[in-house]
């Protein structure tokens, strides 16, 4: 590994420990250089997951970019960072698990909605506009009316 810092290659592990229930080993390692510390992280390279968008395009799946649209929706909201994190792992286990390497935009957005549906209300309807195309006030009303009726029961 290259020191982000100073640039030198060698650098010794001062720690390593599992993360993400064992899908990747975090470590923290000590630049010879400029004796300072940086994380790396190490995970097996999958084969990569193609996501078609609704336009037909076709693109690599991307865990960051999914966290960013979901960061968005929970924007002013009291939803930590950790738990986000937690619902783009599991989306991504999920995809990963699949033998079909090609996944719908909508195939996501759905296993998305289910979790944060859960976790944040507010953030959920939010991310349910994106990726539902609400188109006016009434498609919000009506999922907002679902929302009620099952959290009512």
């Amino acid at each position: 590994m290259i020191c982000p810092f100073c640039g030198e290659s060698s650098n010794r592990v001062v720690d390593s420990r599992e993360v993400r229930e064992g899908a990747e080993i975090r470590r923290r390692r000590e630049c010879a250089e400029c004796n300072r510390r940086f994380t790396t992280y190490e995970r097996v390279d999958e084969l990569p997951v193609t996501v078609v968008k609704r336009d037909g395009r076709r693109e690599s799946f991307d865990r960051e970019k999914l966290l960013n649209g979901m960061l968005r929706a929970c924007e002013k909201r009291p939803v930590p960072r950790r738990d986000l994190l937690k619902i783009v792992d599991v989306v991504e286990s999920a995809i990963a698990s699949q033998e079909v390497r090609e996944m719908s935009t909508e195939e996501i957005g759905h296993l998305v909605i289910e979790r944060l549906r859960s976790l944040d209300q507010v953030a959920y309807v939010r991310f349910a506009s994106v990726y539902r195309r609400f188109e006016d006030v009434n498609q919000f009303m009506e999922e907002l009316k679902s929302l009620l009726l099952t959290h009512d029961e």
